[in-house]
């Protein structure tokens, strides 16, 4: 079966002999490898560069040991470089290779050559690359599968495909199991074996336990709002293990930058201006995030959440929380001061969107209350309500567009109808 990633495929297509380092970066076994050793060395090879003019490495294979090290790595590149026509360097885990930056660095002193690596971790960090590389790194952040891609090849029932994503997720390699067992138990060693242990093993964590509570934490609260603070305090009260806010920042600093989680910063909208105090937290896989609850606490409405979060990242948006605080009278008619939330702030170039997620409007007063945050933001950029039920696209009185789950999440212009 094969699975088409044109979102990531088209950007490295238009950044073919730029004169950068293509860094694409992702989540582990998100689909980085097959997309450059599959689908992008099919396309070259389809538009007539020959087989012997790319030059194919992957770190991770035991076989390639000995080219970790930088020096050989050097020399096997400049040793399969025979002419002057353009050759294409396609490395895969970069990161295991020692002095790894000064290497692809080197590279970019070879003049027909296009160079195209991966890696999956805090190395790879997009606001890292244009110093690393010298203002020559361009990052493609990969994402596991969004529900586009995974349903143009499970096809069938849009209904069923909904219900095995949000249950399993979309890492590529879960397509290949048939059975539900098969699925969990994947996602579950890949949980343990590949990115916790990563992240305990790169910051020498003493107490592997409090990670695991920490990410256990996260994951049965998505969508909730929170700080390293408030965070120590659920463990203390919780789990009655005391652990300092400080080194829970430090962990909530260690998932992000593995990939496994990503930070949405809540601002206000009103004041124009960012509120550090609370955060909320979107695993970059749902399956993942099910698989580490053990299949328990499958609320949809969190999970749709989550998967509206990623879809926007994936679209190349900058995603904010938002709040809008507005004054209304008490039982007393006293004045007071009440915070509403917008789920999603999008920011995609000079657009706006901001996003609401609900699984179901049954009724007028369920459209207002879930509006009302929205009708309360005094600019003109498109306000978006995106809810589980299969409607028609429908607009309202106050320019609100509120569309079904199935046509924001695969119909590419979405955002913008």
């Amino acid at each position: 079966m094969e699975i088409k990633r044109d979102r990531y495929l088209q950007q490295l297509i238009e950044s073919r002999q730029n004169g950068f380092i293509k860094v694409i970066t992702g989540i582990r076994r998100c689909g980085k490898s097959y997309l450059l050793n599959v689908l992008f060395y099919h396309y070259l090879l389809e538009n007539g560069v020959a087989d012997d003019h790319i030059i194919r490495v992957d770190l991770e294979d035991r076989m390639n040991k000995d080219l970790r090290d930088p020096d050989a790595m050097l020399h096997y590149v400049h040793d399969r470089i025979k002419d002057n026509e353009l050759y294409y360097i396609i490395i895969d885990e970069v990161q295991l290779m020692e002095e790894f930056v000064d290497v692809l660095n080197s590279f970019l002193h070879i003049e027909n050559a296009d160079t195209y690596v991966t890696g999956s971790n805090s190395h790879f960090l997009s606001s890292d690359i244009p110093t690393e590389f010298r203002g020559r790194g361009e990052t493609i952040h990969v994402y596991p599968l969004s529900f586009s891609e995974f349903y143009s090849a499970k096809g069938g029932d849009k209904q069923d495909a909904w219900r095995e994503y949000y249950t399993y997720g979309g890492l590529p390699l879960i397509q290949s199991f048939d059975t539900e067992q098969k699925k969990i138990n994947y996602l579950k060693d890949l949980f343990e074996t590949v990115y916790l242990a990563d992240i305990i093993e790169r910051h020498n964590i003493k107490n592997d336990n409090e990670m695991r509570e920490l990410v256990l934490i996260l994951a049965s609260s998505i969508g909730s709002p929170c700080n390293p603070t408030k965070l120590s305090n659920t463990f203390k009260s919780v789990k009655n293990v005391k652990i300092g806010s400080q080194t829970i920042s430090n962990y909530l600093s260690y998932l992000t930058e593995s990939f496994l989680v990503d930070k949405a910063i809540r601002y206000d909208i009103k004041g124009k201006k960012y509120i550090n105090t609370l955060s909320k937290y979107y695993f970059t896989d749902i399956g993942l995030r099910n698989a580490i609850l053990d299949m328990r606490q499958q609320e949809e409405t969190h999970i749709m959440e989550n998967i509206i979060y990623n879809e926007l990242i994936s679209r190349g948006c900058s995603v904010d929380v938002g709040m809008v605080e507005i004054k209304k009278p008490n039982k007393d008619g006293k004045w007071i001061r009440t915070q509403l939330e917008v789920d999603f702030i999008a920011n995609l170039g000079s657009k706006k969107y901001y996003v609401q997620s609900v699984l179901s409007i049954p009724d007028r007063e369920k459209e207002i209350q879930e509006s009302r945050s929205l009708t309360n933001i005094n600019d003109s950029f498109k306000k978006i309500i995106v809810v589980k039920d299969h409607i028609m696209p429908r607009r309202n009185e106050e320019g609100i567009l509120t569309i079904g789950l199935f046509d924001f999440l695969l119909k590419e212009d979405s955002l913008d109808l």
